[in-house]
């Protein structure tokens, strides 16, 4: 690997996502921050792909798939990764990966990049058919950020694609991607993840009592799920435990909650947004979430077990399956049985500690450092 002191400030990365609030743009993040540590006179901008080639269709696709994965989720997973449905909508695909020449075009002529990364599929597309058409040199990385690759990454023109586990691997393998294209390096997220922390100060800076279990409770950005139900079953267990819990930007969730933790005999802590989840997560005994990627890479690098509520079909799902299969997770369908079912959790220490070395067995926390140094590798 490179000297960490090396400069590279004639060359540019430009780093790609899509969606403000999700994890793909927090993976973009975690990433810039670790080329800006290595290289801090490099030039790293990041766009949002969809908002800036098709910002009306971005509002009209984020709208319809809220809408679904709340209402008809079932669509969603007969939609997700389906060979028919990815057959079928080859056509769309390509129409909008050539109409997007003119403004990835702009976008190139501004900043000039040497390497293009991607943390989602649609992005990554139409970059690695701009690069084919024009017969571009450029690095490109497509940065998955869950652990279950789908078809609609696969594209000529890339150079690199990250991916979370051995198992992921194998199935880009099976899609037909090259075994030296595919690096195991994890999904990226912030660097604070990968400290050891003393739980008792950050135990009592929250107010919390350090030698009772925590229980965190994530929504994910959106504050998705029946997170109300959640808590409301917890409140109810006969072990002593404390919660905290994570809204996101969902203000009806958050109000309510609060109506809820001034009734219990617990300590609940509500909380809408927290930039110390590193924090949240190191002092907490369980987590009791959706099995987004990213909350999932954070809580495996923390080695805290997960209860997985509500997954969403397609990709939630399937990480949902590879936790459960490594023996990192619970998933409990039933909101009403939570409390049990944790209660039972809380009173097997054994299993506890099983779990949390299976979540550090699996936890790649250096990701998004190894990612930033294979690309400058590249481009010195």
């Amino acid at each position: 690997m490179m000297n960490p002191q090396k400069k590279l400030n004639k060359k540019r990365i430009l780093l790609m996502y899509i969606t403000r609030v999700s994890g793909h743009r927090q993976a973009t993040v975690a990433i810039q921050k670790c080329l800006k540590q290595i290289s801090p006179d490099l030039d790293v901008p990041a766009v949002n792909g969809f908002g800036y080639t098709y910002p009306v269709l971005e509002k009209i696709v984020n709208k319809a798939y809220m809408s679904v994965i709340k209402r008809t989720p079932k669509v969603w997973d007969f939609i997700y990764d389906n060979p028919r449905v990815v057959k079928k909508s080859q056509s769309i695909k390509n129409f909008l990966h050539k109409t997007s020449h003119e403004k990835i075009k702009k976008l190139f002529n501004r900043h000039h990049p040497d390497a293009v990364v991607c943390t989602q599929a649609f992005p990554c597309g139409m970059v690695a058919d701009y690069k084919k058409a024009y017969g571009l040199k450029i690095l490109l990385v497509g940065v998955l950020t869950d652990f279950s690759p789908h078809s609609f990454w696969i594209n000529d023109g890339v150079d690199y694609y990250i991916v979370p586990s051995i198992e992921a691997k194998e199935r880009f393998i099976q899609k037909g991607v090259h075994p030296d294209k595919i690096k195991v390096y994890g999904i990226p997220i912030r660097m604070s993840f990968a400290a050891q922390l003393d739980k008792k100060p950050i135990a009592e800076n929250l107010g919390l009592d350090a030698h009772v279990p925590t229980l965190l409770v994530m929504g994910g950005g959106q504050g998705l799920g029946p997170i109300k139900g959640i808590v409301k079953s917890l409140s109810k267990i006969k072990t002593s435990c404390q919660m905290i819990v994570l809204t996101g930007v969902n203000k009806k969730i958050q109000n309510g909650l609060l109506k809820v933790a001034r009734k219990s005999s617990k300590k609940i802590l509500i909380m809408e947004y927290a930039k110390n989840v590193d924090e949240l997560m190191e002092t907490s005994t369980l987590i009791i979430t959706k099995p987004g990627g990213m909350t999932t890479a954070e809580s495996l690098a923390k080695g805290v077990p997960m209860i997985i509520v509500n997954p969403i079909p397609g990709q939630e799902m399937r990480n949902t399956d590879f936790l459960i299969k490594q023996g990192i997770g619970i998933r409990v369908d039933d909101t009403s049985d939570i409390g049990e079912e944790i209660d039972i959790l809380l009173k097997s220490p054994n299993r506890l500690v099983d779990m949390s070395k299976a979540a550090f067995k699996n936890a790649r926390p250096h990701a998004a450092m190894d990612i930033a140094e294979l690309i400058l590798d590249h481009i010195a």
